[in-house]
């Protein structure tokens, strides 16, 4: 899916996203990846929604967010709730959604100037 023209002066938005990869400026991207307004972390993640562990949530902490969005692929899968328990207790927001749905959260979120970091897993 493409997305409308967005205003990059936010910082890093996803221009598109689909079976081939997540695409920001002008960049495809093929396997995980962690991404904030100012930074892209690539590859990112475990091989599998279900492999999540606390340490791939570690390296999203470093980028600082107020809100946490994980893009589980093409399905909405939920880690065990140990996994992101600490984040949560941090006072940062965690949302769990396939990685579609999380990549227009992650966009809106950034153009409402809220410190979001994104951990998507390929569609």
């Amino acid at each position: 899916m493409r997305f409308a023209e967005a205003d990059k002066n936010s910082g890093y938005l996803i221009e598109a996203y689909g079976r081939e990869g997540i695409q920001i400026d002008g960049r495809r991207y093929g396997q995980g990846l962690a991404l904030s307004p100012q930074r892209i972390i690539a590859p990112w993640g475990p091989p599998s929604p279900a492999e999540f562990a606390t340490e791939h949530l570690e390296t999203l902490l470093t980028l600082a967010p107020q809100v946490m969005v994980l893009g589980t692929g093409t399905h909405q899968v939920f880690p065990d709730p140990a996994v992101y328990c600490d984040v949560l207790s941090r006072g940062i927001g965690v949302e769990i959604m396939d990685t579609g749905a999380a990549c227009r959260t992650y966009n809106i979120l950034v153009s409402e100037g809220r410190r979001v970091v994104a951990g998507l897993l390929p569609c």
